[in-house]
């Protein structure tokens, strides 16, 4: 196993953009590809991280950048102004969303009939978008995401198979959110399940979490990514 990464840069609404593809140059042939986007601090190590993961599993990953190639915040007041701004116009917001989607596809290493795409906090909201875009993808995986729908309707049916992973105590998602997100996916027609940890808050998956609500907590970090490599062995074998 010999796990590379080479920066992608590639156009998109707002951009140009810069994320970071990872892949097991040891590996014969194009294997699923997977996106992953970033919480509200942008790209960065974290998310390479996981994106070099899921290459050790066998896919091929894209650590996606929705700020902008070059804006990376330094704090978290930074980082909220560019997450407002990114998320200002959800419609030019799927545009970045799908234009991600169009960098891991080009690429010789991907499958490009089978992708899938899971995101944090911010990155969460992400892949909801993307499915609720109607994107051509197998399969989004929301990590204590945003839940708040878009302004206007979804596509005419959410294909992606969708996994929900939420923090029963998220003050920023509570069980209200959590169902009335349960509810548009089910009129959206998606396959869908919403896995709900107790005793958990948002950003469970960060070790350097740390404010009200906001806190890791191993076992659900644990519990949500088995449950993200159980759909995808679903969906791909």
């Amino acid at each position: 196993m010999t796990i590379r990464t080479r920066p992608i840069e590639h156009d998109g609404p707002g951009g140009p953009f810069e994320g970071v593809f990872v892949w097991d140059d040891a590996a014969d042939g194009p294997r699923p590809g997977i996106l992953v986007f970033p919480n509200v601090m942008g790209l960065k190590a974290f998310d390479v991280d996981k994106a070099r993961a899921l290459a050790e599993l066998g896919y091929v990953a894209f650590a996606a950048d929705v700020y902008g190639k070059g804006r990376r915040p330094t704090d978290r007041p930074s980082a909220v102004a560019l997450m407002n701004e990114a998320g200002s116009d959800r419609r030019v917001l799927q545009g970045r969303l799908l234009a991600a989607l169009a960098a891991i596809r080009a690429q010789p290493e991907t499958d490009g009939t089978r992708i899938a795409a899971i995101g944090f906090c911010f990155g969460g909201k992400c892949v909801l978008d993307l499915a609720r875009s109607g994107a051509d993808v197998d399969a989004v995986a929301s990590f204590h995401g945003v839940y708040d729908p878009p302004p206007f309707a979804n596509a005419g049916r959410i294909g992606a198979k969708v996994l929900v992973l939420h923090g029963w105590e998220d003050p920023i998602c509570p069980p209200d959110a959590m169902v009335a997100l349960g509810w548009e996916l089910t009129a959206s027609g998606a396959d869908w399940q919403i896995h709900a940890y107790g005793h958990t808050g948002h950003a469970f998956t960060a070790p350097d979490a740390n404010g009200p609500g906001l806190f890791y907590q191993p076992d659900a970090d644990r519990r949500s990514w088995q449950a993200m490599r159980n759909l995808l062995e679903e969906i791909w074998g």
